[in-house]
């Protein structure tokens, strides 16, 4: 496939100046086929997710639209980009409507436990009544002289007895089943919602986790800061020792985090080499925390290759913020964000 960016960085062509598209130019060949990709990505998203694809489907759409042969450079990027954020924002709302949904599964299941429960207590309640009945039917069949409708009577009543008896066991084997049935599908969404919470190649919190861990607090007026944790020269390693090597870097930056931060502490991969920590903490407590966890994951690292160990030397610039009163979770992390990267300016000014 052609490559986009290549073409844009080579000098053959100055965009902006084409009047007319040309079939057989590259360009126009490049930018149908990522026009064509926008759509298909759009109509996948409402497979994959219809209750949020319909919103990525549209956007895609509209970025689309935009496309033409004289397109500048600029504006193909930015074009770019804002796919990418749009494929992003839409990947963290459809986790957050699956998970909304495992939960609704999972109430409901409860409920129709809940419900089952009721009905048996109540069956029982009624074959307790009708038991009296049977009791009461017996007892005046024994005043009367008359045996014939006496023998009658009680043949009757034990039979009703026996129907009752059979239909409470009946009820109370399905009660069973049911529970039983519940706890096993309990236990499935228990172990997807653990999944859905956790990052697949760090272990840590998830970014829709953490996300909802931050909206919890702001809607309960909690105090709270958050962190954002970037591994310096991470692009480094991985261009000179491959992204394996990178992803085993953030495997075990991540098993540092955790070992220095308290258990009361959430860690979670923002994304790329970024983590976020939520400390429930006023800004005087984090500060103090932040300092002693720079000290404890800064360091030398050891990572097994086929050729030996590798050791590199890592650190990181951590931003932190202070959740201010009505402050959205997108303008809290964004402030955290730029005091992390302007302490990673800073340590680049230190370093030349």
């Amino acid at each position: 496939m052609i490559s986009l960016k290549r073409y844009l960085d080579s000098n053959a062509i100055e965009l902006g100046q084409k009047k007319e598209a040309d079939p057989h130019d590259p360009f126009a060949v490049a930018l149908d086929i990522y026009g064509s990709a926008l759509l298909e990505m759009g109509n996948c998203s409402l497979d994959a997710c219809p209750g949020t694809g319909d919103i990525l489907k549209q956007a895609l759409a509209q970025l689309k639209a935009e496309l033409s042969p004289a397109i500048g450079k600029e504006k193909l990027a930015a074009n770019g980009e804002m796919a990418r954020k749009q494929l992003c924002d839409w990947g963290r709302d459809a986790a957050r409507h699956n998970q909304a949904k495992a939960c609704e599964v999972k109430e409901v299941l409860l409920i129709v436990a809940r419900t089952a429960e009721s009905v048996s207590a109540r069956d029982q309640r009624c074959a307790g009544r009708m038991s009296a009945v049977t009791e009461q039917l017996k007892a005046i069949a024994s005043l009367e002289d008359l045996t014939e409708i006496r023998a009658s009577i009680d043949k009757n009543a034990s039979e009703l007895r026996a129907s009752i008896d059979r239909m409470t066991e009946e009820g109370k084997a399905v009660l069973d089943h049911l529970r039983i049935r519940v706890e096993e599908y309990q236990t499935k969404l228990d172990e997807a919602e653990r999944i859905a919470s956790r990052d697949a190649l760090t272990g840590a919190s998830s970014r829709v986790y953490v996300e909802g861990q931050i909206e919890k607090r702001i809607e309960s007026g909690a105090v709270f800061c958050v962190a954002i944790v970037d591994i310096d020269t991470f692009k480094k390693v991985n261009d000179e020792h491959g992204h394996l090597t990178g992803d085993e870097l953030l495997k075990q930056f991540a098993v540092e985090l955790r070992s220095a931060c308290r258990s009361t502490d959430i860690i979670g991969r923002w994304g790329g080499d970024e983590f976020i920590l939520l400390f429930d903490a006023a800004i005087e407590e984090a500060e103090a925390q932040t300092e002693r966890l720079r000290k404890w994951v800064c360091g030398n690292y050891t990572i097994k290759e086929k050729q030996g160990a590798l050791k590199l030397s890592v650190n990181a610039s951590i931003g932190l913020a202070a959740h201010a009163a009505g402050e959205a979770m997108k303008d809290l992390v964004a402030r955290a964000d730029a005091a992390m990267y302007e302490q990673k300016a800073t340590s680049r000014t230190k370093a030349a």
